[in-house]
C-alpha cells in the first residue's frame, strides 16, 4: 500500500526523520549517559525517563522510515478532477444532504473537520474524479453514494 502525499509533507517526513535521527538521538544519548553516571539504575528516574525518550524516539523513527519508504507523491494537480487540497462539494445522495469537504493527505487529514485523506474510503471514491460523478463509497458503516457537484 502507497501513502500518497504531496511533495512537502514527505520533506517534512524526512526533515524529522533526519532532526530524529541525528540530534535528538545524540541528545538522548547524553541524558542516558549523565543519568547513569547517578547510581544504582534500577531506581534512578532520570535514568528510567531517558531510556522512555530513547523507545519513543525509535518507535518514532520506525513510523517515518515506512512512511517515507512507502509513500507515493501525488501526481500533477489536473483542474478538472479532485486533488489534494481541494475544496469539493459533495450530495449526499440517499440522505439529500450537500457537505463541503477538503480532500487532504492522510497526514493532514480530520473527519471531524471534514478534511478527508485520500486513503479513506471516502477520499479513495472521489479522488481523481470530475465534477459531475456519481461514486459509490465503500465503508465500514455499509456503502452509501455521494456525487461531485463542484470544486471550491
Amino acid at each position: 500500500m502507497h501513502n500518497i502525499l504531496t511533495k512537502e509533507d514527505l520533506e517534512a517526513l524526512q526533515r524529522e526523520y533526519d532532526y530524529r535521527n541525528t540530534t535528538l538521538r545524540a541528545e538522548i544519548a547524553r541524558e542516558k549517559m549523565v543519568a547513569a553516571a547517578h547510581g544504582d539504575r534500577s531506581e534512578n528516574a532520570e535514568y528510567i525517563a531517558a531510556k522512555q525518550r530513547y523507545y519513543e524516539n525509535n518507535r518514532r523513527l520506525g513510523y517515518l522510515r515506512r512512511m517515507i519508504r512507502t509513500s507515493k507523491v501525488a501526481d500533477d494537480v489536473n483542474i478538472d478532477e479532485c486533488n489534494i487540497g481541494d475544496k469539493i462539494l459533495i450530495e449526499f445522495i440517499e440522505d439529500s444532504e450537500n457537505q463541503e469537504i477538503t480532500l487532504t493527505t492522510t497526514l493532514k487529514s480530520n473527519p471531524m473537520e471534514w478534511f478527508i485523506g485520500v486513503e479513506s474510503p471516502l477520499g479513495a471514491a472521489i479522488y481523481k474524479k470530475k465534477v459531475g460523478s456519481t461514486c459509490v463509497v465503500s465503508s465500514p458503516e455499509g456503502d452509501y453514494t455521494i456525487k461531485i457537484l463542484k470544486i471550491i
